[in-house]
């Protein structure tokens, strides 16, 4: 029996970081040496390291009885707790009716990008997810590639938008940012929203990393300054840890009712609804608590501190330019100044250059400029600082918070000694190339 597959499903490729996983178990089938036993330094993944909040745990057991389907948009108690949750912490005041919980907001971005028409606006360099989707749903797609800042410009954007003849544009707009971990001031959020006004272009705002920014009195939504015209998406992987609870939600902006009841025959046709039990069980992560507060301040400083360290380190390295992140636990390693060197080498792409770092003997992984939709010849990688025990690490942070500098270097040293042997991998590997050249 021969199975024919839709071609518009044949032209679509693996995702990167499903990619990279194959290729990493299969460096660790393969390699030869002792050493490869140990694992590797873990830059590549973007997972949050820490224990999923026991209020979330507790409440996921005492729900698990809870077999029935739940509503479409999702249970009114979740709903809620998300409104209530946003209005305490992001200074949105939101109906509920504008809420519905799927199952992720990567998938959330896909629903909402298969509803919407217009050409989608993809600033780069982009967290690797959503090119695939915008190819997968056959949208019209336009990349606009960053300033030296690794932000949006309004004038690039505004320019763009003139070249684009659809009488609708979708921004995708990732903030805080990943791979950078820069942040959007209110300033140029506003600037960019001046943009969209003018120029019809209705915003994706995915603030799944908003709870991480380190100083979080600077994080302000774009679903605050364009609500006509915003919808954000946010959920539990980030924030609380939960990625495998499979839980976003997105905020419609304001008078979308129409649009709304499209989504949801969208949403009731692919997956009818999210798991009940872990509805229910988010209720108490959204909720405003000490114990919930108490987890986001821990795990958002010791982000801080760990992206501090990551930062500081990288920069020392010769020729190596680093995005300071103000959020998320990513950051932007720029090591195009060994573009020369790396090209003799035969390491020709960003994609090489991952191969080549985590070959023997330095067993270091990264995600490479072309996974983050920058040229394949752009030598840039993002750098995820969370490989370290994360439930030992906050507990450690809780017996003795580290304050100044050397302190706080210190902390690294002692609980994330693969961070710290990574970072000298990276400057190992790049010392060798010069040296070979």
């Amino acid at each position: 029996m021969e199975f024919i597959v839709d071609q518009q499903v044949q032209d679509i490729e693996l995702p990167e970081n499903l990619k990279l996983n194959t290729f990493l178990q299969e460096f660790h089938s393969d390699c030869p040496h002792p050493e490869c036993g140990f694992g590797f330094y873990g830059f590549a993944f973007g997972q949050s390291p820490f224990p999923v909040p026991k209020l979330v745990q507790n409440a996921l057991v005492s729900n698990a009885s809870k077999g029935t389907y739940a509503s479409v948009q999702g249970i009114p108690e979740l709903r809620n707790a998300i409104s209530k949750y946003n209005k305490h912490y992001f200074e949105i005041d939101i109906d509920p009716q504008r809420i519905y919980v799927g199952p992720g907001t990567k998938e959330l971005i896909f629903n909402l990008l298969e509803i919407l028409h217009g050409t989608v606006i993809l600033p780069t360099p982009a967290w690797l997810g959503y090119l695939p989707q915008i190819r997968l749903l056959k949208k019209n797609y336009h990349m606009l590639p960053t300033a030296i800042n690794r932000k949006i410009s309004p004038d690039d954007l505004r320019k763009l938008a003139l070249r684009l003849h659809d009488r609708q544009k979708i921004l995708i707009l990732n903030n805080p940012h990943n791979p950078t971990g820069l942040l959007y001031d209110r300033l140029e959020l506003e600037e960019i929203a001046d943009v969209c006004r003018e120029q019809n272009i209705i915003i994706i705002s995915d603030e799944i990393y908003a709870q991480t920014t380190y100083d979080f009195s600077k994080f302000v939504s774009m679903g605050k300054i364009y609500p006509e015209g915003t919808f954000v998406t946010n959920g539990l992987s980030k924030s609380h840890a939960a990625g495998g609870y499979r839980l976003g939600y997105v905020i419609f902006p304001q008078n979308a009712l129409d649009l709304q009841m499209q989504f949801k025959k969208i949403l009731a046709t692919e997956y009818t609804a999210v798991s009940t039990p872990i509805q229910n069980a988010a209720i108490s992560g959204f909720e405003i608590s000490d114990e919930m507060n108490e987890y986001f301040t821990i795990t958002r400083n010791i982000h801080e501190i760990m992206g501090e360290y990551t930062y500081n380190k990288l920069s020392e390295i010769e020729g190596v330019k680093v995005t300071k992140p103000e959020a998320t636990f990513y950051l932007l390693a720029d090591f195009n100044y060994y573009a020369m060197d790396l090209q003799t080498a035969k390491i020709t792409t960003s994609q090489k250059l991952s191969e080549a770092l985590i070959v023997h003997p330095y067993h270091t992984a990264i995600v490479g400029g072309d996974s983050l939709v920058l040229e394949r010849t752009d030598y840039s990688a993002r750098i995820a600082y969370v490989d370290y025990n994360g439930s030992k690490v906050y507990e450690n942070y809780q017996n003795q918070k580290p304050k100044i500098l050397s302190e706080r270097e210190k902390f690294v040293k002692i609980n994330a000694p693969k961070i710290v042997a990574g970072i000298r991998m990276i400057e190992r590997f790049f010392e060798q190339i010069k040296k070979t050249i």
